[in-house]
Formats: structure tokens, sequence, C-alpha cells
């Protein structure tokens, strides 16, 4: 039951706030609009008296001139919507209604023509005063001019607004141009040649739009082609979405091309203001990219050194920070400048240059014979022919290339020489022709 007359006593609420509404919404509109109520009821109050004149014993000139006036104030309401411009207007046309029935009464030499001239000083003086307080009116011209003024205005506005968004489209473009000008300008003082690529090889190699190939400067990326070594695979793909599609520029060291006419090159991704500013070496160029994140190592082969101290610092940086392929063995994942150097007091290095090759044509010969019969026979071969294996010494070479100065034929897996990362195609015979 409480809940029945707490609802009950809601809607009632609600009604009456509606009903407040509407009677505010009535009185607003009424004050608003109150010569035109008044010109309505004067009207219907015409009309009324008109029709019930013999009852009330009343003349019909007094409900024919509530009817008129109520007409005229109406219709000057509607006209302006001005309470004192309305009433300016009434007054006028009361004025000149008064002013001429006073001459008629004059010619008909009725004695009420001086009153109703009395009363229409009394309305030409309130006229001249609502006429001097009501704020100017606007014709129908005027509006339209306005509007037209507006709308031309709206126009220009767009029209400026669109002259602001091309110009500074064009000053952007403009800024582009001056800036890609520029950049060419400091390419060519530079000596690097702007180049796209169109296709990445692996992790150090990618080839242009115009065809050629291009081999990184100083840096070894591990393999991912012909055969694969750790982490190539990932030097191969950071490769690919650093350059493929990409503008890029290329300077020269020393070497043009590497044995397979691959172009040596150094790879900018911006243009550098200084080529020897380490700043814009660890930021811009490439080589150095790939070695700072651990997805190459450093590889310096003479005479393209110029950079090559560089790579050496940031390798050693990545290594310590276990980047990469560092992160996979101390050595890396493939050959580089960071792998340990031979001693001096090993075989190798001190064997004079005749007694090397003495070595080396007696290791063709016996590892040529032995490797048609089968891999034991080669490795005992190997073995009596070198002098640091009958030594029981150990044998380090940076690369093949070295092993082969000494080998030309390879090693084999129990040969004091023998590294697993030099046997690539992993056959127990590292660096075999």
């Amino acid at each position: 039951m409480a809940r029945k007359k707490s609802s009950g006593t809601l809607v009632l609420l609600l009604l009456l706030l509606i009903v407040i509404g509407v009677i505010y919404q009535i009185l607003k509109w009424t004050v608003t609009n109150i010569l035109g109520v008044f010109g309505l009821i004067a009207v219907v109050t015409g009309f009324y008296f008109a029709f019930t004149r013999k009852k009330y014993n009343i003349k019909l000139y007094w409900p024919v001139f509530a009817i008129v006036n109520g007409l005229f104030l109406s219709l000057f309401w509607a006209t302006f919507k001005e309470p004192l411009n309305t009433l300016a207007s009434l007054s006028s046309v009361m004025f000149w209604y008064l002013l001429i029935t006073s001459i008629i009464m004059l010619i008909r030499k009725n004695v009420l023509w001086k009153k109703y001239l009395g009363l229409t000083g009394s309305l030409f003086v309130l006229s001249i005063i609502l006429l001097s307080f009501a704020p100017p009116t606007e014709d129908k011209s005027t509006k339209t001019e306005v509007k037209s003024e507006k709308v031309v205005s709206k126009k220009d506005s767009q029209k400026d607004t669109q002259a602001v968004a091309t110009t500074s489209d064009q000053e952007q473009q403009q800024k582009l141009d001056d800036e890609k000008k520029q950049q060419e300008e400091l390419a060519k003082k530079l000596n690097l040649e702007a180049a796209t690529v169109s296709r990445v090889v692996d992790g150090d190699t990618f080839e242009l739009t115009d065809g050629r190939k291009v081999r990184l400067i100083g840096v070894n990326t591990p393999e991912s082609t012909t055969r694969t070594e750790e982490y190539g695979k990932e030097a191969s793909n950071y490769t690919h979405s650093k350059l493929e599609g990409k503008q890029i520029w290329l300077q020269k060291d020393v070497s043009e091309t590497d044995q397979y006419g691959r172009l040596l090159r150094i790879v900018w991704l911006q243009v550098p203001t200084d080529v020897q500013n380490e700043k814009e070496i660890r930021s811009k160029m490439f080589n150095a990219d790939l070695v700072l994140n651990g997805y190459a190592e450093p590889s310096t082969y003479p005479p393209d050194v110029e950079y090559s101290d560089y790579f050496v610092k940031f390798a050693r940086e990545a290594r310590e920070q276990d980047k990469g392929l560092w992160a996979l063995g101390e050595y890396g994942t493939t050959k580089g400048d960071l792998d340990p150097k031979p001693s001096t007091n090993t075989t190798a290095s001190s064997t004079p240059k005749s007694s090397s090759s003495n070595s080396s044509n007696s290791e063709a010969n016996s590892s040529s014979s032995t490797r048609s019969n089968s891999n034991s026979n080669s490795n005992s071969s190997s073995n009596s022919s070198a002098p640091a294996a009958s030594s029981g010494g150990t044998e380090y070479f940076a690369n093949c290339t070295e092993l082969r100065k000494v080998y030309p034929n390879g090693v084999p897996a129990d040969h004091p020489a023998y590294q697993p990362k030099l046997d690539r195609d992993k056959d127990n015979y590292a660096c075999e022709r």
C-alpha cells in the first residue's frame, strides 16, 4: 500500500509540473505578444457588441471602432513583432484617422470636431515620442542584402579556407622539395650514390632495382641461403624489413667489387652530414646498425678498412649485452674479427714461409690421394704430413682462406687445425675444396 501511495504521488507531481510548464509557456507567449493579444481581443469584442448592440443599447460606431483598431493592432504586431514600433505605427494611423474624422465633422458643423481635434493632437505627439524611442526597422530589401552579404561572406570564407589549405599544401610540398634538394646536394658532396633496393638476398647482400648486387663492407651475417648458420634467418629477415623497397645511399671505400662481381659498399639509410661522425654512423649507417643490434659480426678485408674500428667497437658493445648472435656463443655464430687469434708459439705461425709451402704441397698430395679412398686414410695422411699434428699442438685459423694457405685441401676432424665452424657442410672435413 505504501508503494502504491508513493507511486500515485509521483504521478500527480509529474502532472502538476507539466501543467505549470504549459501555463508558463502560455504566459510567456502572451507577454511577449501582448499587443497582438490585445488586437485579437479588440476584434472579438467588437464583433460581439456589433451583434448585441440592441441588447446593450450601444451605437454601431463603437464596435466598428474596436474591430478596425483591433485589426490594425494585430496587423502591426504581426508585421513588426516589436512593441514600440507597433505602438508608434498604430498611433500614426490613429492620428490620420482622427484627423480626417475631425475635418469631416468640421465640414458638417458637428460640435464634436474640437474634441476629436484635441485627441488627434495628442496622438500626433504620442506618435512622435514612440517613433523617437522605437528601434529602426529593416525592410525586406535590406534583409535580402544582409542575407546575400552573409552568403557571399560564407563563400568568401570557404574560398579563403581553401586558399589557405592550398597554400599550406604548397608550402609543405615546397619544404619537402627543398629538403630533398638539400639531401641530393649533400649526397653529391659526400660522393654518395642514391639507389633503391629491389630484393634482399640475405643479411649482408641485396639487389638494386637496376640489377646490380651489393655486398655490405666490413660486416658478415650468418649464412641463410646455400647453407644455414645459427641466426642467419633472423639476420636476413631484419635486412629485408629495413631495406627492401627503400631508397638508400651507397658509399664506396676502396674496392669496387668482390670476386663475385658484387659492389662492395657502405649503406646509409639517411644522408649524413659527416661520414666520420660516430653519432651519425650509429643512427644512419645500416652496416653499423647490423653490428650494433647483433645481426652481424665485424669482418675486415683490406683495403676496405675505413670503418673497421667502429664496427669492432660496436660488436664488443653488442657482445657485452648478449644481443642477437652473441647470445648464442662467445664468438658469435659466424666468422669475424672478434674470433680468437692464433698464438705466436703455434707451428702454423712459427713455420717459415718455405717450410709452410713444402708442408702445403705434401699435404695437398697426401690429402688428394687419401680423399679418394676414405676419411680415415685421409686423416692419418694429414696428420703425418702436418708438423703441428705430430707435436700435439693446436693450430688456429681465422677462416678457410687463412687455413688453405697452409693446407690447400682442408683438414679432417682429428687434425689440430680443424674447427667445427669451418666445417660448413658438417662432413667432418673443414675447408675442403
